[in-house]
């Protein structure tokens, strides 16, 4: 139970009391300053505690932002101020310093005084059209209340759940109604990991309908892949309109988009396998391209995440079109967010073959991954950050960034052996090693030549990750590495030539890729990224490269498809199980991720 302490004058015919309550807080009354301070420390120290002025007067809605938001220490808008267990001490501090204090009040409400006292950051969202005030007079209070009647809270608080940065299809689409579902959804209790899951249980069940390979199964497949990301949708908007965010929820936000998307590839192979159409190699390498996109947007964000500004001409020119209505739009279509991705796949499905649909996922990625890639490139080329010296060319990357960039590296125990500092650039060095093995496996296959390349990549790996990753071009490192990993396996699987060779590969790219998501959305909760263990018991990406290839060229293309099997299955057991100890017991901060246009 969170409490409330009401302090100031009550006002006759007030509903501050039974809004608060409405909200889950234990109401308490305070006669002065010293009061509140001694109700203060009654609370325990496990619960939210908040301290409102008696006379508020403002939107339900107003109140649960400032007083609820499970993602921030501290929150405060205008006659209100409240404070987790992690802000209970500034709280406290504040309300000493205030009680103390001797002379006239510049501030009549304790609880803005307490607000403007705190020594910490504090979260005061924004409120829009709602009103949130203390009025000083009657007239003052009669105005609020004319304010408040004006304006639809329910509509608000409706129109806030939906993500301000959406694709088209999502914005126009989905959202009109989802919105209404995850109202829905909030008032029978349902909590947006429910949603979640019931949106992953729908994409599987839409996978097991391609997977059977008659055209009612692939229209039932489109039909329930829409109905999941509708679902997909609607878990969001239920957090946000209900403010129930936490950090396992943004995981397994995260973390079943991907699962959902490439369990779906696979039961589209299985299903074209089924009329005797072998479009593995297509279903791997559309999951290698997504990933690969994906690695690039978390890496390039992660390198600019404590930038001040971006002063390149290839920013101006991206202001300038967002500044035009339809070129918004369309700059969101064509990087193939996962809305228009979904359709595209859901659509195709339906009407068409497994092989189009994965020509057609191939092509549209492919080209949103070149339009994506080549602008970032162009920005951290000509980026100058706001403060940079004169005579400095480019920007760099702060430490923080670059232990970031360390971590999606995934470097395992050859980088750490063969690690030497070299003059070399990093993105240079990750590259060479990336077309050295990738080409090789290409022209060469399973041969000892391959293995040369191989090693050759290690070593390069390790010259790469040998200094901090702070250049302009450094965010580019993993994913040279994560194409140099996946198009290895992709390629070896693909010129084995047996049945259950590239289902193997399949499974090893997955349960790879989803360590690498881990990763990425550990790094963005302030969570920390894997242990070191982990990294060193799965190899890193230069050892997996090293070992799928020794396998390839020492075993018969039948061992070969057994051995892939059981390292995908060790993989896959090692990283699930630590992630799901380290999530469901996560001390991290509440977080609900937005996602990404990709």
């Amino acid at each position: 139970m969170s409490t409330a302490i009401l302090t100031g004058q009550p006002v006759p015919g007030s509903s501050i009391e039974g809004d608060l309550r409405s909200l889950g807080f234990d109401v308490r009354i305070a006669a002065d300053p010293a009061d509140t301070e001694s109700l203060l420390a009654q609370v325990p120290g496990d619960q939210r505690v908040a301290v409102v002025d008696a006379r508020f007067v403002g939107h339900l809605h107003a109140l649960r932002l400032g007083l609820t938001d499970p993602r921030f220490p501290l929150g405060a808008i205008p006659g209100a101020v409240t404070a987790q267990p992690a802000g209970r001490q500034a709280l406290m501090r504040a309300l000493a310093r205030e009680t103390s204090t001797q002379g006239t009040l510049l501030v009549d409400s304790l609880a803005d005084r307490i607000t403007g006292a705190l020594d910490v950051e504090v979260h005061r969202p924004e409120l829009g059209s709602l009103v949130a005030a203390v009025p000083a007079d009657p007239q003052a209070r009669n105005e609020a209340r004319q304010a408040v009647a004006a304006v639809d809270d329910e509509a608000v608080r409706l129109k806030s759940a939906v993500k301000a940065r959406d694709g088209f299809f999502t914005t126009f689409f989905i959202s009109p109604y989802s919105r209404y579902l995850a109202r829905w959804c909030a008032r029978r209790g349902l909590t947006p990991n429910q949603v979640t899951t019931a949106s992953l249980l729908t994409a599987l069940i839409a996978a097991g309908c391609a997977a059977t390979g008659t055209r009612g199964g692939f229209v039932a497949a489109g039909v329930l892949l829409i109905a999941s990301f509708v679902l997909d949708c609607t878990d969001g908007q239920l957090a946000r309109y209900s403010l129930q965010y936490s950090t396992l929820g943004a995981w397994l936000d995260a973390t079943f988009d991907r699962a959902k998307e490439y369990a779906y590839y696979a039961g589209l192979a299985l299903g074209a396998a089924r009329g005797g159409d072998d479009v593995w190699a297509l279903a791997l390498g559309a999951m290698v391209l997504q990933t690969c996109r994906h690695i690039v947007d978390f890496s390039f964000n992660e390198a600019n995440h404590d930038a001040t500004a971006n002063t390149s001409p290839t920013a101006a020119l991206s202001d300038k079109l967002d500044s035009v209505g339809w070129t918004v739009w369309l700059r969101r279509m064509i990087v193939l967010p996962i809305g228009e991705r979904w359709a595209l796949i859901a659509v195709l499905t339906a009407v068409a073959t497994p092989r189009i649909t994965f020509y057609a996922l191939l092509i549209g990625c492919a080209f949103a991954a070149t339009y994506t890639t080549a602008g970032r490139v162009l920005r951290s080329l000509t980026r100058k950050a706001v403060g940079v010296p004169p005579g400095v060319e480019h920007w760099g990357s702060t430490d923080r960034a670059a232990r970031a960039l360390a971590d999606l590296a995934d470097s395992g125990p050859l980088v750490e052996l063969l690690g030497r500092k070299v003059p070399v650039p990093a993105p240079l060095c990750a590259a060479t090693g990336a077309l050295l093995v990738v080409i090789s496996a290409a022209l060469w296959g399973a041969t000892w030549p391959t293995v040369l390349a191989a090693l050759a990549y290690v070593a390069l790996s390790a010259a790469a990750v040998s200094r901090p990753l702070k250049g302009a071009m450094d965010w580019l490192v993993p994913p040279f590495f994560r194409a140099a990993e996946y198009g290895t396996v992709l390629i070896l699987a693909a010129e084995a030539k047996v049945n259950g060779v590239l289902p193997a590969a399949f499974g090893l790219v997955a349960a790879v890729a989803y360590h690498h998501y881990d990763t990425v959305y550990r790094i963005r909760g302030n969570a920390g990224a894997p242990p070191h263990w982990l990294v060193r018991a799965i190899g890193g990406h230069e050892g997996r490269t090293l070992a799928v290839v020794v396998l390839a060229v020492v075993l018969t293309a039948a061992q070969f498809e057994v051995a892939l099997t059981v390292l995908a299955v060790a993989v896959a057991l090692v990283v699930l199980v630590e992630s799901i100890r380290f999530w469901a017991s996560a001390g991290a901060p509440a977080v609900h991720d937005e996602g990404e246009p990709a």
